[in-house]
């Protein structure tokens, strides 16, 4: 029984820092989203580097999202199910944290399947459903609040404000620089193209940089 448990408290660590380390790489996503559309990337960044550096940590918060959930559902003190892996609020435990939780991953799969088949669906229907992101990330949020128990220990609290912070400051950017017509294009075309030719990626690096 002792050893039961002992593999049950196991589980629920790992589940719960995973998703701690997910809240803030989904944080850091959003705030790098914004900052390639804005163009409010540090000078010393070329813009191209902030795009690949959200792409590439999207792809690992998916590999770490595998994670989570899976020691999350093999916990056996708690009845989660995996069908609540893709239905919202299909859990018996903790049903709306839990179903919060699924639609975040729903949304920001969405968001992820339609980045990868981009060139296919077009640039303004990418755009249309990348806009899920920025409900994704209320609904991880939330579900990373009620999931859990431990938000009296002050550096889990510390990292729940920080991130809701840095989001906050993100999309209040991202409105203001709307509101002024500084959006700016996905950097896409020179960088790309010059990838056979080390003397004109080097020429976009530096252009970028500036």
């Amino acid at each position: 029984m002792s050893s039961a448990i002992t593999g049950s408290q196991g589980l629920w660590f790992v589940s719960r820092g995973s998703g701690l380390v997910l809240l803030v790489l989904f944080s850091i996503v959003v705030v790098l989203g914004v900052a390639t559309r804005t163009g409010s990337a540090p000078a010393r960044w070329p813009r191209f580097a902030v795009a690949e550096l959200h792409r590439t940590l999207s792809l690992f918060a998916v590999a770490l999202l595998v994670l989570h959930v899976v020691t999350a559902i093999l916990d056996p003190f708690v009845t989660i199910g995996w069908a609540a892996t893709l239905l919202p609020f299909a859990s018996p435990y903790r049903t709306l944290a839990i179903g919060l939780g699924t639609l975040a991953v729903d949304l920001a799969g969405a968001v992820l399947l339609t980045s990868l088949a981009r060139r296919r669906l077009g640039q303004r229907a990418w755009r249309a459903v990348h806009w899920l992101a920025y409900l994704a990330w209320p609904a991880a949020f939330l579900h990373s609040l009620t999931a859990g128990n431990d938000l009296a220990i002050w550096w889990v609290a510390l990292i729940e404000v920080g991130s809701a912070a840095a989001v906050a400051a993100a999309v209040l950017a991202r409105l203001f620089g709307r509101a002024r017509g500084g959006d700016l294009r996905e950097p896409a075309g020179p960088t790309v193209r010059a990838a056979g030719n080390p003397r004109r990626v080097s020429a976009a690096f530096r252009a970028g940089a500036r």
